[in-house]
This record gives C-alpha cells, sequence and structure tokens, in this order.
C-alpha cells in the first residue's frame, strides 16, 4: 500500500464553515463478516454490535458509527428478523434466506463504511485497507463474479450553485480520463452502476453560458439523470439541498440526503499491495483542482466542447489531451 500522503485540496473547509469530512465506502470480498468486523473495532477501539445477521455497527467514535455490512438489500432486512422454531412459514423463511446468503457470499461483496471524517484522520482509513489486504480480502478485478468498488463522499465546500456546477463541470471534463485510469475490469464495466452522464447533459453543462441558480441546476440534473447509476452520483446531495424537488422525480429509498458528492467510479483493488485509498483520492484531487482554477476550467470546458462536436475524434485523443493540458501536476 502506498505511504505517500494524501495531497491535500483546494477547499479545506466546508459549506458549513467548519473542517472539510469525507465519507468513503469499501467494498470487498475474500473474509468472513464477522472476522472483519472484529478486525475493525479492534484496530478502531469501537464497540462492536451486531445489527442482525449480515450487519455490524461500531460505535464509541466522536465522527459518527461505522458500519460494516453484505451488501446485499433484502438479505440484511431478513437478517433483521427472528425465527420461530415452531412456526412453518418462518422454517421456509429461514431455510430461504440461508439460501440467499450462500450465493451472495460467492458474488456480493462486504462494504465498510465509515462515518464522516476530517482530512487528518484518513490515515486511519489507509491502515484499515493494509489491514484488510493483509488478511486476504479481495478486489473487483481478483475475479470475473466481482464489481467492487470505492465510493468517496467528499463533504461540499459550499452550496452556491457555481462552485457546485463548477465540480459537476470539472468531473465531465476529466471523465474519461479517471475511468482510463482506474482500470475497470469486464465485470463491472458491464454494470449500470457507473453510467456517465448523457452525452446531452455533458454539452449543457459545459457550455459557458450556462449559470444557473442552484433551483435550475437540480431541475436540470434531475431532467437527464434521474438515477443514482452514475460515477459521479448528485442525488444524496441534491435531496439533502432540496428534498421536496427531488423526491417529485424518484422515490428512490436508497439515495440518502447528504451535504456530499457521491463519487462512484474507483474501482476497489485491495487485493493489490500497490493499492489503496490514494489511488481514488489522487483522481478526484484533480476534479477539484480543476474546478477552483476558474480560467483553466473554462479553457478546459471549451476544448472538451470542441472534442465532443468533433466527429474523428476519439475517447483516446481526449486522454492524451487532459493529460498533456489539463492536469493540475
Amino acid at each position: 500500500m502506498s505511504g505517500r500522503p494524501l495531497q491535500a485540496l483546494p477547499w479545506r473547509t466546508s459549506y458549513a464553515g467548519k473542517t472539510r469530512r469525507f465519507g468513503i465506502e469499501i467494498e470487498f470480498s475474500g473474509l468472513e463478516l464477522s472476522d472483519v468486523a472484529q478486525l475493525v473495532a479492534a484496530q478502531l477501539k469501537l464497540n462492536l454490535a451486531a445489527a442482525g445477521r449480515y450487519r455490524y455497527k461500531m460505535s464509541g467514535d466522536k465522527a459518527g458509527d461505522w458500519l460494516l455490512e453484505l451488501d446485499f438489500q433484502r438479505l440484511t432486512k431478513m437478517g433483521e428478523q427472528s425465527f420461530d422454531a415452531d412456526s412453518i412459514t418462518d422454517n421456509l423463511q429461514e431455510s430461504l434466506e440461508s439460501l440467499l446468503a450462500a450465493v451472495a457470499k460467492k458474488v456480493v461483496p462486504l462494504e465498510l463504511v465509515t462515518p464522516p471524517l476530517p482530512y487528518a484522520r484518513l490515515d486511519e482509513v489507509i491502515d484499515l485497507i493494509a489491514l484488510l489486504h493483509q488478511h486476504g480480502a479481495k478486489g473487483s478485478s481478483e475475479s470475473l463474479q466481482y464489481a467492487f468498488g470505492l465510493q468517496l463522499n467528499p463533504e461540499i465546500p459550499s452550496a452556491d450553485a457555481t462552485t457546485l456546477r463548477q465540480i459537476i463541470q470539472a468531473f465531465v471534463c476529466l471523465q474519461d480520463w479517471l475511468r482510463q485510469r482506474e482500470h475497470i475490469d469486464v465485470v463491472r464495466s458491464l454494470t449500470s452502476y457507473i453510467e456517465p452522464y448523457p452525452k446531452a447533459y455533458q454539452q449543457k453543462i459545459t457550455d459557458s453560458a450556462y449559470q444557473p441558480a442552484l433551483s435550475e441546476l437540480i431541475d436540470d440534473y434531475l431532467e437527464f439523470n434521474p438515477s443514482r447509476n452514475r460515477a459521479l452520483d448528485c442525488l444524496p446531495l441534491f435531496l439533502h439541498l432540496d428534498q421536496k424537488r427531488v423526491r417529485a422525480v424518484t422515490d428512490d429509498k436508497l439515495i440518502k440526503a447528504r451535504p456530499a458528492f457521491h463519487y462512484r467510479l474507483p474501482s476497489c483493488e485491495i487485493h493489490r499491495k500497490e493499492w489503496g485509498l490514494q489511488h481514488a483520492w489522487d483522481g478526484w484531487a484533480e476534479v477539484e483542482f480543476l474546478a477552483a482554477d476558474h480560467q483553466r476550467l473554462a479553457d478546459c470546458m471549451a476544448a472538451y466542447r470542441q472534442h465532443l462536436a468533433k466527429l474523428n475524434s476519439t475517447t483516446a485523443s481526449w486522454i492524451s489531451k487532459v493529460e498533456q493540458t489539463w492536469l493540475s501536476r
């Protein structure tokens, strides 16, 4: 695992005027749920409690609870129920649960979810990734059955429509480069979980004349992206900012309001010694550095719109231009 410190981001404070926080979700396999729960609780000196047969909660952290679960909503709900040994119906339900659990164990990841952590505490996540790697955790490319990710939830630096728009614009311009550097495996690329924004939305949001109020920014996003299955999912953020507006378009209960972007693109390659949080972090950092440099962002958007308009322009050619011109390093 990489030992280089995570680079600081251009925005240090949150929309609330406090130190920015970052939630992280890590999907992996290869270990037993209870073993991972004990490892994490011991490493962080937290109190461990089962919240069902497929979910654990670790409390005692001032930042909030850490969660670990089998990432299969139906099964985790079943795991919260108790069974009556004398009930035929309950016996059938228990048998069905056992069957689902046996199947899920082969393809469904465990998911470790951190509370929102300040930048200064992200080393704890780096250490946990190294610990899980040492104990045999498996990532996405370890098996053709896997499609695992590492998801970042960076707290927004401002609730101002301009700042939010610029971050989305920067992501749109860099998304092909970000996708290429992830080396996304075949199975994960075939899922719908990390879809790019539709081309029509990319053209709209990268137009230099597009300077919407927050309500318009949200409405336009919802028009083109009513699904949480986007590489950069803004629905949790927009639900936090305007619940009524978002719920008028989608009632998906999996969308949880939070003042953060939901960056779903990075793959989890925890079985690789050289992989770590740094890989996803460095990609997201480029998005923020571009978004924070207004003139560079404007020039990049103009170039990207030209790329979209050219019939003979390839993704590879745009990635090359990004690497030559539009990265901060």
